[in-house]
């Protein structure tokens, strides 16, 4: 899992797709604004590997639970908590805006081997398609 909370760090992402998705995305977070991590959030990258209950101790979002109910995906009576999930050609993008102000959690999930099969059911069931 890679955390990104510095801009310089999207060097270390392999996939251009996901890269450029980041770029923009810190580009519409931060408005011209220098980009601070606790004014407007973070991104996590998805890897091969780490399980959904990793991404969520690191991204503080529920994801596979809900906190109220505490109902998982599954559950007939689930209802997921994040404002948008979009599926990409190589990612899903999975927003999550968890207070009132501008701070958000972005997870990218790519469309890889290894990637935990519960995290890409739940994406799969969710997402809304966008066309690339």
């Amino acid at each position: 899992m890679i955390v990104l909370r510095d801009p310089s760090m999207i060097d270390g992402i392999s996939d251009l797709d996901i890269r450029n998705r980041i770029e923009e995305r810190l580009a519409a977070m931060c408005d011209g604004e220098p980009f601070d991590p606790d004014l407007h959030g973070f991104m996590i990258v998805v890897s091969p590997g780490d399980d959904a209950s990793e991404l969520e101790a690191e991204s503080g979002c529920p994801i596979l639970h809900n906190n109220w109910d505490d109902t998982h995906f599954g559950d007939p009576d689930f209802s997921p908590s994040f404002e948008v999930l979009e599926e990409h050609d190589s990612c899903y993008e999975l927003v999550f805006i968890p207070g009132d102000g501008d701070f958000g959690v972005v997870i990218f999930i790519p469309k890889v081997p290894g990637i935990d099969p519960a995290l890409l059911a739940f994406c799969t069931h969710y997402a809304s398609r966008v066309h690339d």
